[in-house]
């Protein structure tokens, strides 16, 4: 039965609790779920911290919602950490990584398909085959340092191969920016894919700007400068669909209901029973919320809710393979490249091209994803099938 977010109220702000044991709860295993728990973990990390924030920058330039931001903001905070939490200890910083980019291919894919307006499709799948080359690459490092398969994390769901290079993915800001939707005719759902892969980017990037230094390598500190780049340049793109025209209320109560959706998909999916009992949970705590903001907007703006928010929420976000969708898009638009907001052919662009000659200035002195991935090709089973040589000095020789 689909939601009727008017009806269904959630549990009211004023009841959303926490205990320190509360937030800090058993993680999912790495191995021995489903890789789409992960996916859906750092999915919704992602969105809760895209809510704090936003809800931070609204209230340095709104005094009159300062309160009421402070109140919701706290336990937004408090659910990002519980998600957040929930990764394990035993998963190391690139296998995150591989996790980040599983998120950005399959919900990006997820979000092109259902996606109504053919424009910002283009532009989800744009993204999409540059994530999916970030994956290989990361494959790649994730061989270099430490030896294992990368398809022990994503579980077959997703293809390793290259996609859009990552060389080429440089481009003048200016060729970032996109068409906004009009708030007055654009679908709820095309407002919401908006806000949700953009809030998936923007914590794409700052994973990457955090762990990045934390590397020795210096393969894998150039390879995650590069990335993170690119993820800037993917924010730039997604947030820039957004309309700009709309008040900061509005864009609140869209960021709501985005959170609602996102996690009655996550609740529609999981399988790992004791997680899913978190995502019903801080389902009705968001229901809770985007009605507290609701009153908000009627009393502040003297808005209808209904305005913006549609009456039932959409078909969920599908957490599942999409690996046909992605080989057909790879096929048939890898050579896309973005002239200001339009997407053309490679060949249409000139030489001398500005998002070219970025690319030649930040490549000039060698292409750190190039390297990375230099001589990488998937196998299945790596870290099985590798023999390392042991020299009569009992040092590691090469390995086969």
């Amino acid at each position: 039965m689909a939601l009727d977010l008017f009806k269904e109220k959630g549990v009211p702000l004023d009841r959303q609790v926490f205990t320190w044991k509360d937030l800090v709860q058993r993680p999912y295993s790495k191995l021995d779920d489903d890789a789409f728990t992960r996916v859906r973990v750092i999915l919704m990390n992602g969105i809760e911290s895209e809510a704090v924030r936003f809800q931070h920058a609204a209230a340095r330039f709104n005094g009159r919602l300062r309160e009421a931001l402070a109140l919701v903001r706290r336990v937004e905070h408090h659910q990002q950490t519980l998600i957040n939490w929930l990764n394990p200890p035993d998963q190391s910083a690139i296998e995150t990584t591989i996790g980040f980019e599983q998120v950005a291919i399959e919900v990006t894919a997820s979000v092109a398909l259902k996606e109504p307006d053919p424009y910002l499709a283009a532009t989800y799948r744009f993204g999409m085959l540059e994530d999916f080359d970030h994956l290989y690459r990361y494959s790649a490092l994730y061989d270099r340092l430490e030896g294992k398969d990368p398809n022990n994390l994503v579980q077959s769901y997703s293809d390793i191969r290259p996609g859009r290079p990552t060389v080429v993915e440089h481009r003048h800001p200016l060729d970032d920016l996109r068409r906004p939707y009009d708030r007055r005719t654009a679908a709820p759902l095309s407002k919401i894919h908006a806000a949700l892969i953009t809030a998936a980017e923007h914590q794409t990037h700052d994973y990457y700007m955090t762990i990045g230094p934390m590397f020795t390598d210096p393969v894998a500190r150039q390879l995650y400068a590069e990335i993170a780049s690119i993820e800037e340049q993917h924010v730039t793109q997604y947030e820039s669909l957004c309309d700009p025209t709309e008040s900061l209320l509005e864009k609140w109560l869209l960021h709501e209901v985005m959170e609602v959706y996102c996690y009655q998909s996550c609740l529609a999916y999981e399988g790992n029973t004791r997680i899913k009992g978190i995502w019903e949970r801080f389902l009705a705590y968001e229901l809770g919320q985007l009605h507290y903001v609701m009153e908000l907007f009627k009393e502040i703006e003297g808005r209808d809710p209904a305005e913006v928010l549609p009456a039932t929420l959409p078909e969920p976000i599908a957490f599942k393979s999409h690996r046909e969708f992605v080989r057909r898009v790879l096929n048939q638009e890898v050579d896309l490249r973005s002239n200001g907001t339009e997407y053309v052919d490679k060949a249409e662009l000139p030489p001398n091209h500005r998002s070219t000659l970025m690319a030649q200035q930040l490549n000039s002195e060698g292409s750190p994803s190039e390297t990375a991935a230099a001589g990488y090709q998937w196998s299945p089973g790596t870290e099985l099938v590798k023999r390392i040589d042991v020299t009569a000095d009992g040092k590691a020789g090469r390995i086969q």
